[in-house]
């Protein structure tokens, strides 16, 4: 049996502990490292793990957008997931780039997105705006899947933590 005294002091060290920094409920947040961008890439998860599905840049051009071509050209490009469930599915961000591999615009693309004849399911296309589109070389794909946005520390102590894709890439990171 025990004591009374123990069991109503057992709350107080409890709160000491927590607000000492000695709390068992420990998050940390972690960020994958980007990996190396191609037109065609081997989608991993914030592990490093391949996940089965290739993402591929299948073309791209320079052309006006048909809902704004007073606008000038966007990158118009189309691209594929090979092994993909389209409905739940990975994401990527795509990158038009120069001829130096620096990033001039960049989005994410979900293999959700994808559409096209029945004998390329999986096929999509989107644009890409950029400054100077006369500058763009490629459109790169970066590996690393983006379709989970998993919660942080700062969000939810309890629940949050663990590794999370890399921050998404901008204007001018060279890939």
């Amino acid at each position: 049996m025990v004591p009374a005294r123990v069991i109503a002091l057992s709350p107080l060290a409890l709160v000491i502990l927590a607000l000492s920094g000695c709390s068992t409920l420990g998050c940390n947040d972690t960020t994958a490292e980007r990996g190396k961008a191609g037109a065609r890439v081997q989608v991993v998860n914030t592990n490093g793990q391949p996940l089965g599905v290739t993402a591929v840049v299948v073309d791209w051009r320079l052309e006006p957008h048909p809902q704004v071509p007073s606008e000038g050209d966007r990158v118009h490009f189309r691209f594929r997931f090979d092994g993909a469930d389209e409905y739940s599915g990975p994401a990527v961000d795509a990158c038009a780039v120069d001829k130096k591999r620096v990033a001039l615009g960049c989005q994410t693309i979900y293999s959700s997105q994808a559409f096209g004849p029945a004998d390329d399911p999986l096929t999509g296309d989107d644009w890409l705006a950029v400054e100077h589109p006369e500058q763009v070389a490629g459109v790169l794909l970066i590996p690393n899947d983006q379709s989970h946005d998993r919660r942080t520390c700062e969000v939810d102590v309890k629940d949050g933590g663990g590794i999370h894709p890399p921050e998404p890439p901008s204007r001018g990171d060279r890939l």
